[in-house]
């Protein structure tokens, strides 16, 4: 068989994409390899949302062009959100790049691939993001371990923050209809999947286009399917609703957990953002919230430097976290991204005093993050086994019901047996910044 060797930059739902296009190349007669020497095919699917993750696309780029050095017959292909946005530019600053594809074009690979082979390609196929949409049809081969997996619900984005380029690289919001999101969820079901996380670009929009909401799919993924695990990731905070948490709370299999980004607190800042609420609609939000579902735990993600931010936003910011007591809180300095508003926008944060309150931030919310673990001592929470430690063979390791993939801490298992996969009980006995320590009781 062809061989290739797929690199996936970005988040998870550039993961999906790059899951499904694996899929239609092993349908294609393509067999995937962790050695980029032994391939023929060097793909990689990019992040192209923030500066950082340009630069990381172009290192992984150049490092696997070195594979192409004395053999011709190796094709390199780059495709996602990097080529999305900047595909013009790319054709002269990347010779080393066989082929460029944008984000509706990759339900084409393989053809374009062909194409390629045959000398008969184009070098550049860049198609304006407005109505691709995945399907449950689609083949799509898992990276993630066989009883997890993400559902992206939704493409495209309606938000316009003045600082995000999601919508003029992905296009509007489309929804995936939701008989088709129940016959994936039964496939991944059927497959061994024990949680199921939602994903999008905001979970809060889904429906509006079709006339639905995402309370109502919900409902459906509950009747449909027996999946014990359901988690829902990326909600816009003014859209979050309370038939939304009562189902929640009725309903044991929809993790008591909400990633919900706030951005910032401080009202004058989210109005210069875009953002559609102010510091007093957070603090209802995180009220009615902890009223209704009160053992939920909440994830946020903030930006500390955005233009205009004052030292009193900064403060309002620290205020906010020490009486909200969050579980997980992301947080990253701004930087401007050309093309987006707020690039515009003065005045600017100098780096050095960013990097302070990025400092402070991080400071604060570390001790509070162990706060909040250190009330778990003693309990026995529910927690799916992911396998052997990544630091040491002696201890298991797993997430509780509150830590999502890839993300959050994770829980170390001292005592008792288990297999990769399985939901055990654990009665937890150390608490750290991020991470628990039990041992299995059931």
């Amino acid at each position: 068989m062809k061989k290739l060797h797929l690199t996936s930059l970005g988040c998870a739902k550039n993961l999906v994409d790059s899951e499904l296009m694996l899929g239609a190349l092993e349908l294609g007669g393509w067999q995937a390899v962790e050695d980029p020497a032994e391939a023929e095919l060097l793909l990689v699917n990019t992040c192209g949302f923030i500066r950082p993750a340009a630069e990381e696309a172009v290192d992984e780029i150049l490092d696997l062009a070195e594979y192409k050095e004395g053999d011709p017959t190796k094709k390199l292909v780059v495709t996602g959100c990097f080529v999305q946005r900047y595909g013009k530019d790319l054709q002269d600053a990347l010779p080393e790049v066989d082929l460029f594809v944008g984000i509706d074009d990759q339900q084409r690979l393989l053809e374009l691939i062909s194409q390629l082979a045959d000398g008969k390609a184009e070098r550049l196929i860049l198609s304006q993001p407005s109505c691709s949409l995945i399907s449950s049809a689609q083949p799509r081969r898992l990276s993630t371990p066989p009883f997890r997996s993400w559902l992206k619900i939704t493409e495209g984005c309606d938000n316009r923050c003045a600082y995000c380029m999601i919508p003029a690289i992905r296009g509007k919001l489309r929804s995936r209809p939701a008989s088709d999101l129940i016959i994936e969820a039964r496939a991944l079901e059927q497959g061994g999947v024990k949680e199921l996380s939602l994903i999008a670009q905001d979970l809060t929009a889904y429906g509006s286009d079709l006339g639905g909401s995402l309370a109502s799919l919900l409902r459906q993924l509950l009747a449909e399917t027996s999946i014990p695990w359901l988690r829902l990731l990326y909600l816009y905070p003014a859209s979050v609703t309370d038939e939304l948490l009562e189902l929640m709370a009725g309903q044991p299999r929809l993790l008591p957990y909400l990633d919900i980004p706030f951005q910032h607190v401080s009202s004058n800042v989210l109005r210069r953002m875009g953002r559609r609420y102010g510091r007093q609609d957070l603090d209802r939000l995180v009220s009615r919230i902890r009223s209704l579902i009160p053992d939920c735990a909440l994830r946020t993600t903030l930006m500390v430097g955005f233009p205009g931010e004052t030292e009193e936003d900064a403060d309002e910011l620290l205020d906010c976290l020490q009486r909200w007591q969050l579980d997980h809180v992301g947080v990253f300095p701004y930087e401007d991204e050309e093309g987006a508003p707020a690039a515009e926008f003065q005045p600017k944060v100098p780096d050095e005093v960013k990097q302070e309150r990025f400092a402070r931030v991080m400071e604060a919310q570390a001790a509070i993050s162990q706060q909040r673990l250190r009330r778990l001592v003693g309990r026995e929470e529910e927690v799916l086994v992911e396998g052997l430690s990544q630091e040491t063979d002696l201890l298991l390791e797993g997430r509780a019901r509150f830590q999502a993939p890839d993300i959050d801490g994770c829980v170390y298992i001292n005592e008792g047996e288990a297999s990769p996969g399985e939901l055990v009980k654990v009665r937890i006995a150390e608490a750290h910044v991020y991470d628990l320590v039990g041992g299995i009781i059931s």
